[in-house]
């Protein structure tokens, strides 16, 4: 039986009951010292236990946020680490049946297998094993001419030198099947009749012409070949046009056939002329314009633009050929009489060239009449689209015939009794209301694509800067001190900017004009011609000069205002690098224009040209906008946040 605690050791002393006062007081104390012991220590446990789990948590918020900082290193940097190996586990044991070098000692005892011979690609050609068909072909060819000559000289049979010297001239222009001995000679050598359907592919990738369509028939390779009137061809002669260019090499015989065209080329390349030749020569297989019927039913065609400079290039160049064939051409635009313009065409032309929005007035005002016009042009489609004319061109289409129309099949069309409406369309994009009227209004059309939709010529070297908006005037004035003789077109998205920038140039010393807009016509075409005849040598203009004016011998493009799409960007950069000219295109870039970083960095890509390392970096170029919901920028991507200039 145990002691009761504190109790003493006398016998029969086993009952606290029994202790003395003084003996359950130490016995108090004793607790209490032992119980202040026990708590102090368990205190003291629970605070090392809580210094432990703050370094835990301490340690593993470090090594998260090295885990965080190390994938976005990987991510603008790339992975250093090399990836380990996974060894499948069937693998791991397999035995190797393949001798090791190490263990041949035939190479030792045979000096045939200390080099052995291996098989070589002649440079690229992709034969292998010395083997080159057409290098035997192309000496068995010259060893058949040495033989000839040889065998000449002997029978005592003289060439004529003319004869010789063309055999020399020619002996490296032929080309040589890879599977049997014939010799094929380049398109550009052979005669109409030659042509072979090989032929006529490569004569389309050395162009680059592309067709979407049926019953498509040949390309013409030159102006005899185009089977134009020779009227036209003598007009053609006149103005200098010596070859066509791809897209009228592909459109013009579209066009003589009658077919609906729907075209895409690049800016510059002549697609005026290509609907304007097969217009003219229509027209010249229609009865001409009597007394009785001029003013009554209407003219015989018409082509619609976006903006008056256009239709007023376009008058331009169809009254260059249609001045050698008594033909009339008629422009309606803005910004001039109504009254007068009314008066010209009640006293009968053949052609009418027009922006939607007056050629709307004149119908509603019964000033003309499309009774016998079958023959329609809508230049730059989806720049009238995206000015809002599209209700326009639909009531200019529907107020021409819709018995001509051609009908859904090809097959039951009546050759020679009757004649179909033709339409031309000329567009850079197809966005749904272009593609809405196509569908409605053109007939089994054919697709001519020259090079790639959208893009930009090669002619054209493209610079991006990234910079702020206080920078863009020094820079301005630093390319504009680079000119020398030469014109440049700053273009800028608002009339308000433009008058601005004009002045300030203008007190700068610079030969200087604007064009937007907000001026009268009259002193739009003043601006244009002072430019054209080089009197000022920097246009200040708006998206009105972007779209298919051509102005000669423009150096360079500067956009210090940012369009707000890649389209209008491709436009404006089109004013350079026209008729085989190299120019050069400067885009001043800035925060504000995120909108189009995807793709500018794109086509800039496209085009091999640099892009800028901001522009590369900025999260806006790297998705299309739209394809991901915003989000905002985290704490650790502002680590790798560009800096621009000036900041």
């Amino acid at each position: 039986m145990k002691r009761p605690c504190g109790a003493t050791a006398t016998a029969g002393a086993t009952n606290p009951v029994f202790l003395t006062k003084g003996e359950r007081q130490q016995r108090d104390e004793i607790e209490k010292r032992s119980s202040l012991i026990c708590y102090s220590e368990r205190r003291n446990r629970k605070r090392e236990r809580e210094i432990e789990e703050a370094k835990a948590l301490e340690k593993l918020a470090r090594r998260k946020q090295e885990i965080e900082l190390e994938a976005i290193r990987e991510h603008y940097f790339g992975s250093k680490k090399p990836r380990k190996r996974v060894i499948k586990s069937s693998d791991k044991f397999r035995f190797s049946f393949d001798w090791d070098n190490t263990e041949d000692t035939l190479r030792d005892m045979n000096s045939l297998y200390q080099s052995p011979h291996e098989a070589r690609l002649l440079f690229g050609r992709g034969f292998r094993a010395g083997m080159d068909r057409r290098e035997q072909k192309r000496l068995a060819a010259k060893n058949e001419k040495e033989m000839r000559e040889e065998i000449r000289k002997k029978e005592g049979v003289e060439v004529e030198e003319a004869a010789a010297q063309k055999l020399k001239k020619t002996a490296g222009t032929y080309e040589y099947d890879t599977f049997d001995m014939r010799v094929h000679r380049h398109w550009s050598e052979k005669k109409l009749e030659e042509m072979t359907e090989r032929c006529w592919r490569i004569f389309r990738e050395d162009f680059n012409i592309s067709y979407k369509g049926s019953k498509i028939p040949r390309p013409m390779r030159c102006w005899a070949e185009s089977k134009l009137r020779p009227e036209l061809l003598k007009a053609v002669e006149r103005a200098g046009y010596k070859t066509p260019s791809p897209i009228q090499m592909a459109a013009i015989p579209l066009g003589l056939q009658q077919r609906d065209v729907i075209g895409i080329a690049e800016t510059g390349s002549g697609k005026t002329a290509a609907f304007v030749l097969p217009m003219l020569n229509y027209i010249t297989r229609l009865p001409p314009l009597s007394e009785e019927n001029k003013a009554a039913e209407g003219p015989y065609a018409v082509v619609m633009a976006p903006t008056r400079e256009l239709a007023k290039q376009i008058e331009d160049e169809t009254v260059k050929f249609a001045h050698y064939l008594g033909i009339k051409v008629v422009s309606i635009v803005g910004g001039r009489s109504i009254e007068e313009q009314a008066f010209k065409i009640r006293q009968g032309c053949e052609v009418v060239i027009a922006t939607p929005g007056r050629l709307i007035d004149c119908l509603e005002r019964r000033y003309i009449v499309f009774n016998q016009c079958n023959y329609v042009v809508l230049d730059e489609a989806d720049r009238m689209i995206d000015m809002g004319f599209e209700p326009q061109v639909v009531g200019v289409l529907d107020a021409m015939p819709s018995s001509n129309l051609k009908p859904e099949n090809e097959d039951e069309q009546l050759e020679g009794e009757k004649i179909y409406r033709t339409t031309y369309m000329f567009t850079a994009t197809m966005p749904p209301a272009v593609e809405r009227l196509a569908r409605k209004y053109l007939r089994n059309p054919v697709v001519v694509t020259i090079g790639t939709a959208g893009k930009a010529t090669d002619l054209i070297t493209q610079h991006v800067i990234m910079m702020n908006e206080s920078d863009k005037m020094y820079d301005l004035q630093k390319l504009l001190g680079e000119l020398g003789e030469k014109t440049a077109i700053v273009f800028v998205n608002t009339k308000k900017s433009a008058d601005s920038l004009s002045k300030a140039l203008d007190k700068a010393g610079y030969c200087v004009t604007t064009l937007h807009g907000g001026m009268s016509q009259e002193q739009r075409e003043i601006s244009l011609e002072g430019f054209r005849t080089k009197r000022y040598n920097v246009l200040v203009a708006t998206d009105v000069a972007g779209r298919g004016i051509d102005i000669p011998d423009v150096a360079h493009v500067i956009n210090f205002d940012m369009c707000g799409s890649i389209e209008m960007y491709t436009h404006r950069i089109g004013r350079t690098g026209r008729a085989g000219k190299k120019g050069v295109a400067t885009t001043f870039l800035t925060l504000q224009d995120t909108q189009v970083f995807y793709d500018l960095k794109q086509m800039l890509i496209q085009s091999s040209s640099p892009v800028p390392p901001e522009l590369a970096r900025h999260e806006a170029s790297k998705f299309k906008p739209g394809t991901i919901p915003d989000r905002p920028a985290r704490h650790n991507d502002m680590v790798f946040m560009p800096f621009y200039r000036g900041l």
